[in-house]
């Protein structure tokens, strides 16, 4: 973090917490906020280790990080990980509602259990998480808000994600509400919109080989010709996080390789 280029955030430094940070998307969203200059809150669920390694390798950069933990849907939880934010970090002033999980399921054949989870940390938790800073953010008169959606929610191909692509619908109905509540206020509410990324929730891969058979597949459907990397997402949650955004809000930007309209195309 001895970057001396000129960071970002005009009214540096700032705090940023992102959600599901231990691993995949998150991880690869924290790393970028840091490089933007901000001191980033690492939540995680259950995955402490990978939480730990990730702030020590941004402290050991030279970068100000902290491992919270909190389930996102529950939220008690989500008030004790804020105040626990503000009193090793600063309040927060960037939140990146990433936490999320993902199970397959159509209309006539979705487990109830699973698609209340997915009911319960995709779409409550971005609620409580928004709910727990946004007072904060309002009183200092800037924030941003980013919440992870999926491509799935505005319409896909792809097999058993019927219920999936209704969580994340909600979602966005969530960022554009929280843009029309929020931005008189100084905050923005925007969503990234992921196609196919390489994580550990690629649907229906049991290992290793079955979810690189699964890239293979959905690579040809895209105009780039490959899935995203962590990194492609965290970049466009980077730039809406920025100032050179503080003109945007209420939108949902798609990520996806070009998969969407390659579909329409075809």
């Amino acid at each position: 973090m001895s970057d001396n280029s000129v960071h970002p955030h005009t009214h540096s430094p700032k705090t940023a917490l992102v959600t599901g940070a231990s691993r995949g998307i998150g991880r690869a969203i924290a790393l970028e906020l840091v490089r933007q200059g901000c001191a980033v809150a690492v939540n995680y669920r259950s995955q402490a280790a990978a939480a730990e390694q990730l702030v020590s390798q941004i402290q050991s950069a030279g970068g100000r990080a902290l491992a919270v933990a909190a389930d996102v849907s529950e939220s008690s939880q989500v008030k004790a990980m804020i105040a626990q934010i503000e009193e090793g970090l600063g309040p927060v002033d960037i939140l990146v509602n990433n936490a999320g999980v993902l199970y397959p399921g159509r209309l006539l054949d979705y487990q109830e259990s699973e698609f209340d989870q997915m009911w319960r940390i995709n779409v409550k938790g971005t609620v409580y998480c928004a709910e727990a800073v946004a007072p904060g953010m309002i009183e200092r008169g800037w924030g941003r808000i980013v919440n992870l959606s999926s491509n799935a929610a505005i319409g896909t191909s792809m097999p058993g994600t019927t219920m999936y692509a209704a969580i994340k619908g909600a979602v966005l109905t969530l960022t554009k509400r929280f843009a029309l509540e929020l931005g008189p206020h100084g905050v923005t509410a925007n969503a990234v919109l992921p196609g196919f990324t390489k994580t550990d929730m690629t649907l229906g891969a049991k290992d290793e080989s079955a979810r690189q058979a699964v890239y293979d597949k959905i690579s040809g459907m895209s105009m780039l010709r490959r899935v995203g990397e962590p990194e492609d997402i965290a970049g466009v949650v980077g730039f809406l996080c920025s100032d050179a955004a503080s003109f945007m809000t209420g939108q949902f930007l798609l990520a996806d390789g070009g998969r969407m309209d390659y579909l329409a195309m075809t």
